[in-house]
């Protein structure tokens, strides 16, 4: 996908996804005459986002000059979750160069989380992952004004309402900084490097301490009118069910998801209706959806059926979603991804029997084959396209 018709950016996407092309292939692949081709790639040489790569292979008469982008080229790739950050430097073809993952809490607030976002890229600069930064991208779990840059009432992260992340950033690190939620990056990063990869029309389920969907059509992310398209967390699914972070009642996430099945699992084991969440809580005094799905694993028909309780609710929304939208793919990812294929063969069950036969012959419903990295893939795919748009 390119972002636009602009020849700049159809030869920096190209270069960037499959590495080192001759002249003569890129005017061959793009449709440029010889004289627009050489005009732009020697004024993308002269910015220092591409470079000469040597002499390609002949193709019959004189050989031409491979291109590709700049080796010294570097975005910071962040992915902020409830309980966790997850950080990359990546080189232009945005292979990692650097990568830092640590436990932290969102609702410690934007200037506790910011500020240690940018101790660890200070500490990638020092180990010598980069001279300096050409542009950061963030994903952050809840609601984002992608227009402004900053995130709306996001319901787990007090203190983050407006705060200007997209300045901040750019400020910090001199360079372009582009802001998205977390679900959107994980669909840019799954059509980029995952199981999505050349599919045009698909949604991404994340499923974790909240549920939110990446709408992926006609080969770009949907974000709606204010940014905050396919939020199927808040969809009530039980009027009469629990309150859920967001001030509403029953709504999905608040029926399932991490801390929701933390929730059900914990009631389960006190009321004596498994005995592996029972001796997992008894071990720790806490449980979590790991618990579940290790207790799933070993055959506990309690902790069976909590997955497929859930599976069956996310299945639901997602058969509504299938009639409406008609995608090639339904991805899961998140971290109750792991509870793997219980899970996977409810949703599909629900999908399948509650959605148009039209609508899921050909549809398949998988696992997200990049894990915990969609994210930061898909914000290292934001960071290096706001960077070759700012290049026109």
């Amino acid at each position: 996908m390119f972002l636009s018709d602009a020849p700049h950016l159809r030869i920096l996407c190209l270069l960037r996804d499959e590495g080192a092309v001759s002249r003569a292939e890129l005017g061959d692949r793009l449709e440029l005459t010889r004289p627009r081709l050489l005009a732009e790639v020697e004024r993308l040489v002269a910015t220092g986002l591409i470079a000469e790569a040597g002499m390609a292979a002949s193709r019959g008469g004189r050989r031409s000059t491979l291109v590709e982008i700049h080796p010294r080229l570097r975005f910071a790739a962040v992915d902020l979750g409830a309980s966790s950050i997850d950080i990359e430097v990546v080189n232009g073809r945005l292979e990692p160069v650097a990568a830092y993952r640590e436990a932290a809490d969102i609702r410690s607030g934007p200037k506790v989380i910011l500020q240690r976002v940018n101790d660890l890229l200070a500490k990638a600069r020092i180990d010598g992952a980069y001279e300096r930064l050409d542009a950061v991208g963030i994903g952050v779990p809840g609601p984002v004004s992608f227009r402004d840059g900053v995130p709306v009432s996001p319901p787990i992260m007090p203190g983050w309402d407006r705060y200007p992340v997209r300045e901040l950033l750019a400020r910090e690190h001199s360079c372009p900084a582009v802001v998205d939620n977390d679900v959107n990056i994980m669909a840019i990063g799954e059509r980029h490097g995952g199981v999505a990869h050349s599919i045009d029309d698909f949604l991404f389920v994340k499923i974790g301490t909240g549920i939110g969907c990446g709408i992926h059509l006609a080969g770009a992310v949907y974000r709606g009118i204010d940014g905050c398209a396919g939020d199927i967390g808040h969809i009530q699914v039980d009027a009469n069910g629990p309150v859920c972070s967001c001030g509403n009642a029953g709504c999905l996430e608040a029926l399932f998801s991490g801390a929701a099945l933390a929730r059900d699992a914990l009631a389960a084991a006190r009321a004596g209706e498994s005995p592996a969440l029972a001796e997992r809580l008894a071990a720790s005094a806490e449980l979590t959806a790991r618990d579940v799905a290790e207790g799933a694993a070993e055959g506990d028909v309690t902790c069976i059926r909590l997955i497929r309780a859930g599976g069956r609710r996310v299945g639901g929304v997602l058969a509504t979603l299938v009639s409406f939208a008609n995608p090639s793919m339904i991805v899961i990812g998140g971290g109750l991804a792991q509870l793997g294929h219980v899970l996977l063969a409810e949703i599909r069950s629900v999908v399948y029997r509650r959605s148009l036969p039209l609508a899921t012959g050909n549809l398949p419903v998988v696992l997200s084959e990049l894990g915990s990295r969609a994210g930061v893939t898909g914000a290292a795919v934001l960071a290096s396209d706001m960077a070759f748009e700012q290049a026109s």
